[in-house]
């Protein structure tokens, strides 16, 4: 089998399988409770989000534990929005969000809220200066994903940072899902706010995930109910889960610097080998972070070609995961004006660690024997 979706979700580390297993046999005491069991998950609770903290190199009571990407950003974007609406209720974003974004975004328009969705170049990014024009009295929020999910384009995040710390009363979130122990990002040093992070992207469990929240920075819950994380998310904690999680963060990490080239190594494998094939289109810019590699086969349904080569045990995906079952053009894609043809049939191929020059080779190979039966059924 050859594993070519990791930016919808990635294998666990045997070592955070092992973890989750250890904790929740050991650990399964309530951490709001006062007796002795309850005491040693809180703990290991704390201790976790001591370790998180100190691998992001932020403080502790910066990191609040969730369930994932959606979750976080859902918490980033209308936490910021109902704590503040007195201030202003203008949003900036862009138009190739991930879906919870956007519609966390939609969501808060039905209330009177004004979102500006900016535009992005054919390579995905977005103009810093249309940003910066624009910024009203108005804006309370700017929310951009630091690598985009399809494309893999990389967001000039610190520039974006640098810009939104010009006003005291706006807040800059970013989507950190995709970018998360593949492209490095100091959020101090891109004034970042809120950022918002997934375990299943980097090796760790579904239903896992952080927020990283700026000491200062105040939200509205989305959960109430008990204290736990600091009142921010009300509901007993995930122990097994956000333990796990910090141990998929150490490893993924520790692999982004010491195997960070091999991710490159395979893109730029992928890209040469790609290019000899007729009809193939390559989507990402060449800078785009190196595990994610979109390409178009015009004339082509993408649908087929992926339960064909998912008939031969190879697995890639079209768009996001969140959307990949909704047939049509791709709105990433069609954002970045690439035309009908190409935005219509595109495919993402998303690498991890654990791939190999030999599974390149497989892929395009028989990527060329589906593109020829195709054509030859298509007339």
């Amino acid at each position: 089998m050859i594993y070519f979706d990791n930016s919808a979700t990635t294998k666990p580390y045997l070592e955070v399988l092992a973890t989750f297993r250890q904790v929740s046999e050991r650990y399964y005491g309530n951490p709001s409770s006062i007796h002795r069991i309850g005491c040693d998950s809180e703990r290991l609770l704390t201790q976790a989000k001591k370790q998180a903290a100190q691998l992001l190199n932020v403080e502790e009571s910066e990191i609040i534990f969730t369930s994932g990407g959606t979750e976080g950003n859902n918490l980033a974007v209308k936490g910021i929005a109902l704590q503040h609406q007195q201030r202003g209720k203008h949003i900036i974003t862009t138009s190739i969000e991930h879906p919870s974004v956007k519609e966390a975004c939609k969501s808060l328009e039905s209330l009177g809220f004004n979102v500006t969705y900016l535009p992005v170049d054919q390579n995905g990014q977005v103009n810093v200066q249309d940003i910066a024009d624009a910024i009203t009295e108005d804006t309370i929020l700017i929310s951009v994903m630091h690598v985009n999910n399809e494309l893999g384009t990389i967001q000039p995040i610190e520039e974006i940072g640098e810009i939104a710390n010009k006003y005291p009363k706006l807040f800059f979130h970013v989507d950190y899902v995709q970018g998360l122990g593949k492209v490095p990002l100091d959020f101090n040093k891109a004034h970042i706010d809120l950022c918002t992070m997934s375990g299943h992207k980097i090796h760790g469990l579904n239903g896992t995930g952080m927020l990283y929240i700026k000491k200062g920075t105040s939200i509205f819950p989305l959960l109430h109910g008990g204290s736990q994380e600091l009142s921010y998310r009300a509901g007993t904690e995930n122990l097994a889960g956000s333990v796990s999680m910090v141990k998929a963060l150490r490893i993924i990490l520790d692999k982004q610097r010491t195997h960070h080239h091999h991710l490159q190594h395979l893109n730029g494998q992928l890209r040469s080998e790609l290019r000899q094939i007729e009809g193939v289109y390559i989507n990402s810019p060449e800078d785009a972070a190196p595990h994610i590699l979109n390409i178009s086969l015009p004339g082509f349904k993408p649908e087929v070609v992926i339960h064909a080569l998912g008939e031969r045990d190879i697995f890639v995906s079209t768009k996001s995961a969140c959307s990949s079952k909704n047939a049509g053009e791709s709105s990433v894609l069609e954002a970045c004006n690439i035309g009908f043809k190409r935005s219509l049939s595109a495919i993402r191929i998303s690498l991890s660690h654990h791939n190999t020059e030999e599974e390149v080779d497989t892929f395009v190979n028989v990527l060329k024997e589906v593109m020829n039966q195709l054509s030859e059924v298509m007339g």
